[in-house]
């Protein structure tokens, strides 16, 4: 039987949902410790990797952990979106019971990741793209430009409304 199998780490793009309301209120917060550290990936560059694993037979019977480059803690992705953004971003942990039903069934993960965080090698991404991955601090950059357009298109509107 012939297999491939990836793993990516956690997504950049998990950060677009909240990204307008952390750099509003200035808070970037997650229901495990910000001292857990983590690797993360750009879903575009997993989709870049499955494409080749469906396309050619180099990743054939391969197990590949798909990461970019970096093992931040929340305080440093903190700092990160407050060096893209130019306003202060602070790292809280959010009380895993503010999430509902979900936190029952999601606690022993929250505790393995505030014991462990989860990392990987960015050293598999690399090889098989043949390039350096993306990384989150362009994703952020990435972030705030269509926010900044976004913010613009509506003022404008608004002032082409009232014209």
């Amino acid at each position: 039987m012939e297999y491939t199998l990836l793993h990516p780490a956690l997504y950049f793009q998990n950060y677009a949902r909240t990204w307008p309301t952390v750099v509003e209120s200035g808070v970037l917060a997650e229901p495990w410790s910000a001292e857990s550290r983590f690797s993360r990936v750009d879903y575009r560059d997993v989709a870049d990797v499955a494409s080749i694993a469906l396309l050619e037979d180099r990743l054939l019977c391969g197990t590949f952990e798909l990461c970019a480059d970096g093992k931040l803690s929340r305080d440093e992705v903190a700092e990160l979106i407050s060096d893209v953004t130019g306003r202060e971003i602070r790292a809280h942990r959010l009380d895993p019971d503010t999430l509902g039903e979900a936190s029952s069934v999601m606690r022993p993960m929250f505790a393995y990741y505030d014991r462990h965080g989860l990392v990987g090698s960015s050293l598999p991404l690399r090889a098989i793209l043949d390039r350096e991955p993306r990384t989150l601090r362009a994703y952020f950059e990435e972030l705030a430009r269509e926010r900044a357009h976004a913010t613009h298109g509506a003022s404008q509107k608004r002032v082409g409304g009232q014209a």
